[in-house]
């Protein structure tokens, strides 16, 4: 059987981003998802209206269901929703060291809705940043995660945490002809990237990017040859993003 990703995401009952994100994201780099469930969201892909998180027992549930089912070589997180959730997964990881992780700190959707009490995820957040083999904050979480509005500094600030690797994603800074994403890995920076800026606003690139780079992980490849693999593949299916709505979000089109 294919290499497995075990993706720690909420529902997303639009299809954009979330769960149903890193499945078509895993699955497009030639891996297999397996899901545990973290919270049900109440969203479109243009607002977040609410959200129920799972219990950390059903979740861990969910999750040793597939431990010994499936050829887990990589987990994923996405929304966490809650510090209780956050210490599970924690719990879990301490428990399989040999899974690498791709950890994506998400704290509020690409529209601004709340996917959890910022502050205390960010507190929380603590414990699960020496387990990742690799995070990927864009600009707002990274100044949230650490407290430091300069970028290299607060890059610092993350390794001095724990961290291991860091891709920055400069989706949010004002760059209006391009995106730059730097990777660094032991608090160097190991390559640096430039993409064209595309036009609009994107629901779901986050969730899709992290989970591309967790499925090449899985396949064997090593992480700065995965993240270019991903990154490539990114531009792809945004450029070729669909719109719901009128001067809305846009949906990436993974497939």
């Amino acid at each position: 059987m294919r290499p497995t990703v075990l993706c720690f995401s909420g529902l997303d009952p639009s299809g954009g981003a979330g769960l149903q994100a890193d499945i078509e994201a895993v699955g497009n780099s030639g891996a297999h998802a397996a899901i545990a469930c973290t919270a049900l969201t109440i969203q479109n892909s243009q607002q977040v209206f609410g959200f129920k998180a799972t219990s950390k027992e059903l979740l861990l549930a969910q999750a040793n269901a597939v431990v010994n089912d499936l050829p887990i070589k990589v987990v994923k997180s996405g929304m966490l929703g809650t510090t209780d959730n956050i210490a599970a997964l924690a719990d879990f990881l301490r428990a399989h060291p040999d899974y690498l992780y791709v950890l994506d700190p998400v704290l509020v959707a690409n529209s601004g809705g709340s996917l959890g009490n910022q502050a205390t995820l960010v507190q929380a957040f603590v414990e699960l940043i020496p387990l990742a083999t690799l995070i990927t904050p864009n600009t707002v979480e990274l100044r949230a995660l650490t407290g430091e509005d300069d970028l290299e500094r607060a890059t610092a600030k993350l390794f001095a945490m724990g961290a291991q690797a860091v891709l920055v994603k400069g989706g949010h800074e004002d760059t209006p002809d391009h995106i730059r994403n730097a990777l660094y890995i032991n608090n160097e920076m190991v390559s640096e990237t430039r993409c064209p800026r595309l036009e609009g606003e994107y629901h779901g690139s986050g969730c899709s990017l992290a989970s591309f780079i967790a499925g090449r992980l899985a396949m064997g490849d090593q992480l700065k040859q995965a993240v270019q693999h991903a990154e490539t593949w990114l531009f792809g299916v945004l450029k070729y993003a669909e719109t719901p709505v009128p001067n809305g979000q846009k949906i990436p089109k993974r497939f």
